[in-house]
């Protein structure tokens, strides 16, 4: 059974840093490419950033690009979102995702999903 995990979601005020991460179990972890989106209330689940296989690629949505960081540690089943700056049109739910071939900015690529962490914050 296939079950990605995040957390480290919660209320923060704008400007400090929140770490997301999203742990993986269920299948071959180093085979697939993770992604991050993100759904605010009344809005469509967007992209947030990607990460290949290997790590050796990234992609990120322009609304992040230079304050937010995705990463993996390949040994530990676990991808990592480093937000820093953070700003309250950032407030959403937060999901990460698992697709088989290459990455991705489409979630319709996307084989597996989390349940989703809150991030939340205050100006």
């Amino acid at each position: 059974q296939v079950q990605l995990v995040e957390s480290g979601g919660g209320l923060v005020q704008a400007g400090v840093s929140l770490r997301l991460s999203c742990a993986v179990s269920g299948l071959t972890f180093s085979s697939y490419g993770m992604g991050w989106f993100r759904q605010a209330p009344g809005k469509e689940r967007e992209f947030v950033a990607v990460i290949s296989w290997k790590g050796s690629s990234t992609a990120y949505a322009d609304s992040v690009k230079g304050r937010f960081t995705i990463s993996r540690d390949n040994a530990k089943n676990t991808v990592y979102l480093q937000m820093n700056s953070l700003k309250p049109e950032d407030t959403a739910v937060y999901y990460c995702g698992a697709l088989r071939w290459g990455i991705a900015t489409k979630s319709g690529r996307y084989d597996y999903w989390g349940q989703g962490t809150q991030v939340t914050v205050s100006s």
